[in-house]
């Protein structure tokens, strides 16, 4: 892979261009993506697949003989910095779409600044407030929160469990699962008796697990991002509790079997289907993305493509049919995007709308299963 990479901003943020320097004119895309920080584990892969996918689509002539440039800001997972640094993209990069952030967060921060813009972005994020209500300018790839509720949710409801304890971390992606959580509920003939947080940095959630032992909870369904949720499932472990332990999408990758070793057993949790690609039917539309993804990026970078690389994929590929079909002008680019339909990614079948610019459906989600260090599809 050919790309330039410079300091600039600080040590931390980078940019990243797919070729050293092209003879005709480019379209500029940008990203943000937490690629140092407690959010690396989302933005690394993100970066990683952005990188990958960009110069593959120029290998094969680019898009309308215009190859892209893809500059990479590196966020460190902080709003507060993607939102410098969103304007740097379009003030002096005058890019023509932006992809990223990795964070629920971190996307909500930059919102008005691509809006007052007219600059299309593509969130990696799975807030379900950062596409509802529709925006004109911003869409996701990463699914709605309110779908992986949704999922785990349909199996509780099959298992005649109907009062769950939720713990979930006091950040932007907790808060999103935790509304989603409290008012699914009572549609699934659920009551949540218990309801804690823990902090992005707590190291030890005894004290909140003590009190979901000593509830009447059937269940416990722990809503966060790597390490946190790793954290809680050894102190369940050591704590001795019995309940399934259900957590979210946002640990859906090896990282969170790595953390949380063999107090990962037999966890639960909504997952788009890129880790579980192989045992997929033939039949299913986003086989084929899925498994190019996964095989490209172990070609690459000798680990598995996962979850959250896989929603950079969906964005820049997003992009690369809006392009062909509307051209590389912001406004062309974002009327395209609204026009997408049918698109088999990886986090699932896309179809915007005017209303609609998460475009997902529950069938986005499967429900998998740790069993011996890896991924089993629940049936």
């Amino acid at each position: 892979m050919r790309h330039r990479l410079l300091s600039l901003f600080s040590a931390a943020t980078l940019i990243l261009s797919s070729a050293t320097a092209f003879a005709a004119p480019t379209i500029k895309i940008g990203a943000l993506f937490s690629v140092t920080g407690p959010a690396a584990f989302l933005g690394e892969p993100e970066r990683n697949t952005a990188v990958m996918v960009v110069d593959q689509i120029n290998k094969a002539g680019g898009i309308k003989g215009k190859k892209l440039e893809l500059v990479v800001y590196d966020t460190g997972g902080d709003a507060t910095k993607a939102k410098q640094l969103v304007n740097k993209l379009i003030k002096n990069d005058k890019v023509a779409a932006i992809i990223g952030p990795s964070t629920t967060g971190e996307s909500m921060a930059i919102i008005n600044d691509v809006e007052k813009a007219g600059i299309p972005l593509i969130s990696c994020s799975a807030g379900i407030k950062i596409t509802e209500p529709a925006r004109k300018w911003v869409f996701k790839t990463a699914q709605n929160d309110s779908l992986a509720v949704a999922r785990i949710f349909d199996y509780l409801q099959k298992h005649k469990l109907t009062k769950v304890a939720i713990l979930t971390v006091s950040d932007g992606f907790g808060q999103s699962g935790r509304e989603q959580l409290k008012a699914q509920a009572a549609r699934y003939g659920i009551s949540v008796i218990s309801d804690d947080t823990y902090g992005p940095k707590d190291t030890d959630m005894s004290a909140q697990l003590t009190k979901v032992r000593g509830s009447k909870a059937q269940a416990l369904i722990c809503w966060g991002t790597n390490p946190g949720p790793a954290v809680v499932a050894k102190n369940a472990r050591q704590l001795g509790i019995k309940i399934p332990l259900f957590m979210s999408h946002g640990v859906s990758s090896k990282k969170f079997i790595q953390l949380a070793g063999d107090a990962a057993e037999g966890i639960k949790l909504p997952s788009g289907k890129v880790i579980v690609a192989d045992v997929l039917p033939a039949s299913d539309p986003q086989k084929k993305a899925l498994l190019s993804f996964v095989n490209d990026y172990k070609r690459q970078f000798k680990a598995e493509g996962d979850h959250f690389g896989g929603h950079a994929w969906d964005a820049v590929m997003l992009l690369k049919g809006a392009i062909e079909r509307g051209g590389d002008t912001p406004a062309g680019i974002r009327n395209q995007l609204e026009k997408t339909r049918q698109f088999h990614g990886i986090g699932g079948t896309f179809t915007f709308t005017p209303q609609d610019h998460a475009g997902l459906g529950k069938d986005a989600f499967v429900l998998v299963e740790v069993k011996n260090r890896d991924w089993v599809l629940v049936k």
